[in-house]
């Protein structure tokens, strides 16, 4: 593809992204899956316009309506290019009227907005706080409550793009064998500095295109993700849950950890997500998960499984505060009446959930939100009302379980932060349900 069709499709797609509520990862595949004569390096091309545009939404917008136009999808590309990657106005206009598959040419009033850009960078000093830091003017006052004075150096990592972190799958595979095979296909990792099970990619890599993806080697899980798992200290033999298991990321850890020995069983109210995961356990080896559909968070049946498990996890459903590096549309999409309807839900599904941990188990309650209203609120709340729980401190526990360094700043809770760790923001609770003696 020509450099003008490339940002054609740009357009397209983030006109796509914008037009729709579905995450923009998944519309990006569609995209692509559409067009299959579109190349690997194409693909990386125009995904890297359009989620720079997507970090870069409030400065760009700010920059559009500061020169007197007004934002639409092609407009923020077009932007994008100016201000952030540095092309120069006549190389931008040259592309735009210049062929079949190229942009059309600018009218007069977009022409003008270019001319306006054009010596311009994304960043400027008159921009508020939560235009530069890329937030909802509404989240600055909670994250501030949750950040302190590391808001900055945070929402300024979160904006940025993600390294990529590999699961290896101790049920296959080491460590050591997992990157011997990876370089093998000119894929270079470095170990994870947490997760004993982890390893990292700077940059994008065609990693589901790996043989070692293919036979189940690895999965593609943040370290942060990976820690919540082994958190939730799954053994061979024990009876496990995994609440929200969505697509069964946090399930195929909990397996491998249990050495498909044992009864795991995946549970979530979205029955089609739920299935999407038979791909994955095949492929891992994974045979000790039952799947279960549940009306609710309140579904009768679980009334049944009372105190019937050693360890449940709750990756509850959140903001997804912590994942912006990856999915910059979601803090755009958040109300904070979205946002109180997800505290209820949380109170709900932990409620619920911790009815089936047996006394001398453990629940661990996880996020991927940066918010205290999330996370430590909800725990401290979850706790003043079941007495027969308390806090194993993450300090204690973590020598045993990890065996590596404790990350900084964990002291009670799991709290992982993209700046101060590398991760994306995480939070867990692990909650042990006390022996009642005999009377």
């Amino acid at each position: 593809m020509t450099p003008a069709a490339r940002m054609q499709a740009a357009i397209e797609l983030y006109e796509s992204m914008a037009g729709t509520q579905r995450p923009s990862d998944r519309v990006a595949a569609d995209y692509f899956r559409q067009r299959r004569y579109i190349g690997a390096k194409d693909r990386r091309n125009i995904t890297l316009q359009c989620y720079g545009a997507l970090r870069g939404h409030a400065r760009i917008n700010w920059w559009i309506e500061r020169c007197g136009g007004e934002a639409t999808p092609r407009r923020q590309i077009l932007a994008w290019h100016l201000l952030a990657n540095g092309e120069s106005l006549d190389g931008l206009q040259a592309r735009l009227g210049s062929g079949k598959y190229a942009p059309p040419a600018s009218d007069a009033d977009e022409a003008a907005l270019l001319q306006g850009l054009a010596t311009h960078t994304l960043d400027h000093p008159d921009q508020p706080a939560s235009v530069a830091l890329e937030m909802p003017d509404w989240l600055m006052g909670p994250l501030q409550n949750a950040l302190g004075d590391r808001l900055e150096v945070e929402l300024t990592a979160l904006r940025q793009a993600a390294a990529v972190d590999l699961r290896v799958n101790s049920l296959k595979s080491d460590k050591g064998a997992v990157r011997r095979a990876l370089r093998d296909e000119g894929i270079e990792t470095e170990p994870c500095p947490w997760s004993p099970l982890g390893l990292r990619i700077d940059g994008r890599r065609p990693v589901a295109a790996t043989k070692a993806f293919r036979d189940g080697l690895l999965e593609v899980q943040d370290e942060g993700s990976q820690l919540v798992a082994l958190l939730a200290d799954a053994q061979p033999g024990q009876r496990v849950c995994d609440f929200c298991a969505g697509a069964g990321g946090k399930t195929l850890a909990l397996a491998a950890a249990m050495e498909n020995k044992g009864q795991l069983l995946a549970c979530d109210v979205l029955e089609k997500r739920l299935a999407r995961s038979s791909v994955r356990l095949r492929r891992a080896g994974v045979h000790n998960v039952t799947r279960r559909a549940l009306s609710s968070e309140r579904d009768p049946w679980l009334k049944r499984q009372k105190k019937a498990f050693d360890r449940v996890l709750v990756d509850a459903p959140c903001s997804g505060s912590g994942t912006w590096r990856r999915n910059p549309e979601g803090k755009w999409r958040l109300s904070s009446e979205d946002l109180g309807e997800l505290l209820d839900l949380q109170e709900r599904i932990l409620d619920s959930a911790a009815r089936l941990v047996k006394p001398g188990g453990r629940l661990v309650y996880a996020t991927c939100s940066l918010l205290r209203e999330e996370n430590e609120e909800r725990v401290e709340n979850f706790l003043r009302g079941h007495s027969d729980f308390a806090l194993k401190p993450v300090k204690e526990i973590w020598p045993e379980l990890l065996g590596t360094d404790l990350p900084e700043g964990v002291q009670d809770h799991l709290r992982l932060f993209p700046a101060a760790h590398g991760t994306d923001g995480f939070f867990a609770a692990v909650l042990e349900r006390q022996e009642v003696p005999d009377v």
